[in-house]
């Protein structure tokens, strides 16, 4: 597998009044494309902070961080958003879907805003997530495991080349979840897609093809999953 991003010796801190915050201390990884990762830890341990300097919404404090081979840019707004808009989609837990388009026209907004506007290709999506026949309701007529699914969609109508996702299973229950993950992995698989998802959910673990465990800002384990024992 070729390698798509690298972080050497990654450290995000914050000054506080109580003193410096070292959210990430010191992170090392490589991650290949094609795979899916799931960031795993408790809560305060820097998956979220890992996750927005991957997505170059956080800019580290210290240390080197590869996209391409290319360096990520940092402290400049402007080319964080142009790398954040060609390379990067995004699940967030609380689906943020416009409530006043219907679900077909939440997924063709995007593709407008990445100048990548495709009806066809739109609908494609929304059959690969199974909600096809759902496409002109309105997300608050749908139940939260299809809007999730929905944004899921979305998240790939524009072709990124990493998707990112922070705890976006967090407010559904076990079998929603599980129907979430099962077509985000089909997904990720049928557009060549690389993945991350911050999680503190043991169970979606099977679904990974590697798991990475964090605690106080730094990675205490990295292991590949055995899908025979999942």
């Amino acid at each position: 597998m070729n390698k798509l991003l690298e972080m050497k010796n990654l450290q995000r801190y914050y000054e506080t009044p109580a003193g410096i915050v070292k959210a990430l201390d010191g992170i090392n990884i490589e991650i290949n494309e094609g795979e899916l990762v799931i960031l795993l830890g408790p809560s305060g341990s820097g998956k979220t902070t890992l996750l927005n300097c991957l997505s170059a919404l956080d800019s580290p404090t210290n240390g080197e961080y590869d996209f391409k081979g290319k360096e990520v840019p940092r402290n400049h707004s402007e080319k964080m958003t142009s790398f954040r808009r060609e390379n990067i989609g995004y699940v967030f837990q609380f689906f943020n879907l416009l409530q006043d388009l219907t679900v077909i026209e939440n997924i063709l907004l995007i593709q407008e805003l990445a100048g990548k506007k495709d009806p066809v290709r739109a609908e494609q999506l929304l059959k690969l997530v199974g909600l096809n026949s759902e496409k002109d309701r309105f997300p608050g007529e749908i139940s939260g495991g299809q809007q999730q699914r929905v944004a899921i969609a979305r998240s790939i109508a524009k072709k990124p080349t990493l998707l990112l996702g922070d705890e976006m299973t967090g407010n559904l229950d076990t079998e929603t979840s599980d129907k979430v993950m099962q077509v985000l992995v089909e997904a990720c698989a049928n557009e060549k897609i690389t993945a991350v998802f911050v999680t503190h959910d043991e169970s979606l673990v099977k679904y990974a093809t590697r798991v990475i465990r964090i605690d106080s800002g730094r990675i205490i384990s990295d292991e590949e999953v055995n899908k025979s024992k999942s």
